[in-house]
């Protein structure tokens, strides 16, 4: 399938769109209602009626944005119109609150009239306290802004404009410092005079730039003084462009970077080529943003130049300045100081913070996220990563300081070490983790091999896992039929394998190891061969001898099915009389591992032990260090029955075995997540925090856990997540999705690094 159709799907399937309002008070009782309306809403009415500034107080006003368009420079895709755009605004609000917390309703309007568009948006000040413009052509996009921000007492923020312009100027700021030139004396040639070039040439000289050392180029070359569109009787006279019109001779955008020391492009693919790359200054800062494709390509710049620094739109080459660096801090910082207006000050605090935390010590788990070993300040790392989980505290803070130093803060921020805390809460650990997982996986070549070749679902995940460079799909099965079923669907097979299990030269010498393996326990070779001729057999013995490195199992067969090969052929890791499951389930503010959820159905102690190691161990291996409950319907012996004694005497062998490990138990699942029973009622008890990795008693409990919180509450599962093998095999749940089968071979491929990497 490709990503086209594939986007379709996403935005297409249950649930429709991208967003949903999710009610923030409970509503299940007479009492409920009387306080979320009738009668009880009454009394926050008054207090904003007495006060307008309550409203922050008592209602969402205070986070939430409104992001508006009306749909004439949507993308690259141009005027569209308002109703094509709001997928594109729909998105805009998942990274407003993916990045920081902050809610948005999303509005097209449909209008090319600026005035109409200032009207509704005037009119909507009551509700929001924030407004995010977008995907509005210029030249009317800065009349618009221009006109709300002298009008309204709110954040007006045309994201267009000045994303790309705080984001860039931030890059530039370090690559000044890093060649040593100075703002004041570079001269800057810019690709594109419209909203994004002409606020990046602005915002430069906010930075310290001097309008005198800048060259704006259009789709008719420099814009230069007494050029005929820019006298103010044209018919086509634009005022902001007409701003830079400087006395020059050079006419083209080649005349232009002749000599000088950065480009800012905004504009179209291959305007700017090698040998103009060439002609500018030592050490040339090439800001090529034209996104998809660049105005010059990574590539062909470092080709041209070995000491030029570049930046592009891109995620796959280094300094990609995108958007998402700015708009969802700067709106966080400017409503949690109920700011009257995003001013100049706070974008440049906003790049000034950027460019500061870039030469700050990147902590391992960006680095692992990004698949390095280190990441350091200098050409190839001018800004944050986009995933980067301080950009939010750097930048909130320094926008939210700025707004109360310049005077537009309604409620100006006392103590910002306390504020600081606060942002750290809003988005707890969750983090993207299958992202940083799939990072992890890049780290190393993984041969993955999946069971079910010629499923259509695994079809499409193995090519979601080339793109996302996870491994190397291996896909067992008879070849004319996986390549007859990749047609039917559209997937394309490259960079993939395909092994036939009759056809594999080895086939023969698999069938006597397997039968070796088997033979005291009634296994004759005739069996063997039958049984090898089975993808489900023939992948874990795949895993065994190395020919892969990781098996992917389970897509059309019941859990047990799919697991008994395995546990016939594949050893048990060193030290580990069984192997176990565990689901990692991602809640918003929490990562807690689920253990066992797959397996072993009535566990005694030592099991039971094996269980916790494995999970803390596993906990480990996702960067979360593990504090482990070990869950019953008793309280440290509160009860006294042979299932409780069970647990308490696991809890004193894996003290035993692992005294490294936070772990305690008995306890219930309730007294193990809260700190204050824990800490009031239980002060003895070795878990200090909140325990993130739960051992349940049976697997009837951890299964049903696992799936009651997967449907009704608010978490995702992962999983499920094999433990105890010697070798990276995982058992897909029966039918699962796309995305899940990618979780599970990314899992599957850290897995095998660990293993081949022998890390404890």
């Amino acid at each position: 399938m490709d990503i086209f159709k594939e986007s379709l799907e996403y935005h297409s399937r249950p649930r429709i769109g991208k967003i949903e309002v999710v009610a923030t008070k409970p509503c299940v009782t007479q009492r409920d209602l009387s306080m979320a309306y009738t009668p009880g809403v009454a009394e926050p009415c008054r207090e904003i009626h007495k006060n307008p500034d309550e409203a922050y107080r008592y209602t969402a006003k205070g986070n939430l944005v409104a992001v508006i368009t009306n749909g004439t420079a949507v993308l690259g895709l141009g005027n569209i119109g308002a109703l094509a755009g709001k997928p594109v605004m729909e998105g805009k609000g998942v990274l407003f609150k993916r990045f920081a917390d902050v809610d948005v309703f999303d509005i097209e309007l449909d209008t090319l009239d600026p005035d109409e568009i200032i009207k509704a948006c005037k009119l909507l000040e009551p509700t929001f306290g924030g407004i995010n413009l977008e995907d509005i052509s210029a030249p009317n996009c800065f009349y618009i802004e221009e006109t709300l921000k002298r009008e309204m007492s709110i954040p007006v923020f045309h994201d267009d404009q000045h994303g790309t312009a705080i984001i860039s100027g931030a890059a530039l700021l370090n690559a000044c410092e890093f060649v040593g030139k100075k703002l004041e004396n570079i001269r800057v040639v810019f690709s594109g005079a419209g909203a994004a070039g002409i606020a990046c040439a602005k915002f430069y000289i906010s930075l310290g730039v001097r309008p005198e050392n800048m060259l704006l180029c259009d789709s008719k070359g420099v814009i230069y003084a007494g050029r005929e569109d820019l006298d103010p009787n044209h018919p086509r006279y634009n005022k902001y462009k007409a701003e830079f019109a400087q006395p020059t001779d050079a006419r083209t955008i080649a005349d232009a970077l002749d000599g000088a020391d950065a480009f800012c492009g905004v504009s179209v693919a291959d305007c700017v080529t090698k040998d103009m790359v060439r002609s500018m200054a030592d050490n040339p800062i090439v800001f090529a943003m034209a996104n998809p494709d660049p105005e010059i390509t990574y590539p062909d710049a470092i080709e041209a130049r070995s000491d030029v620094i570049m930046a592009t739109g891109r995620s796959d080459y280094p300094n990609q300045v995108n958007n998402v660096l700015g708009f969802p801090f700067i709106f966080r910082g400017a409503l949690d100081v109920h700011a009257t207006t995003i001013n100049e000050e706070m974008k440049v605090a906003a790049a000034q913070a950027l460019a500061d935390l870039a030469k700050e010590d990147v902590p391992k788990v960006v680095c692992d996220a990004y698949g390095v070993n280190n990441i350091e300040f200098g050409r190839e790392y001018l800004i944050p990563k986009p995933f980067d989980p301080r950009v939010l505290l750097w930048e909130a803070t320094a926008v939210a300081k700025t707004a109360c130093e310049t005077g537009v803060a309604r409620r100006p921020i006392e103590d910002f070490d306390a504020y600081w805390e606060e942002l750290e809460r809003r988005l707890g650990r969750s983090k993207e983790v299958m992202r940083h997982v799939i990072h992890k996986a890049r780290k190393q070549s993984i041969r993955i091999a999946f069971t079910e070749g010629n499923n259509e679902n695994i079809l499409r995940a193995a090519v979601r896992i080339v793109e996302e460079k996870i491994g190397t799909p291996v896909l067992l099965g008879n070849e004319d039929r996986i390549r007859e079923t990749a047609e039917g669907f559209s997937v394309n097979l490259n960079g993939m394998e395909i092994i036939d299990p009759i056809t594999f030269p080895k086939f023969d010498e698999f069938i006597q190891v397997f039968c070796k393996q088997r033979e005291r326990k009634g296994m004759t070779m005739r069996e063997a061969r039958r049984l090898m001729k089975r993808r489900h057999y023939f992948g874990p013995m795949l895993l065994l001898l190395g020919e892969v490195d990781a098996v992917v199992s389970g897509q059309t067969r019941n859990y047990p099915d799919a697991i008994r090969p395995a546990l016939r052929i594949i050893p048990l890791a060193e030290g580990i009389c069984s192997v176990s499951g565990i689901h990692m389930m991602i809640f918003k503010k929490d990562i807690i591992f689920f253990a066992d959820t797959t397996v072993n159905i009535t566990p005694d102690a030592c099991t039971l032990a094996e269980i916790a190691i494995c999970a803390a161990d596993t906990a480990k291996r996702f960067d979360v260090e593990p504090r482990i409950a070990m869950l019953s319907f008793s309280n440290f012996g509160s009860v006294r029955e042979d299932s409780v004694k069970v647990v308490a005497d696991a809890v004193k062998i894996v003290k035993e075995r692992r005294p490294d490990l936070i772990i305690d138990g008995e306890m219930q699942a309730d007294t193990a997540l809260n700190q204050d029973t824990l800490n009031k009622r239980y002060p003895f008890s070795d878990l200090k925090e909140p325990a993130n990795v739960l051992v349940f008693p049976g697997l009837a409990s951890g299964n049903i856990a696992y799936k009651l919180l997967s449907e009704l509450g608010d978490a995702a599962a992962i999983g499920p997540i094999l433990m105890g093998l010697s070798k990276s095999f995982q058992v897909l749940q029966r039918d699962s999705s796309v995305d899940e089968i990618v979780n599970v071979a990314a899992i599957a491929a850290v897995q095998a690094q660990f293993i081949a990497n022998n890390v404890k």
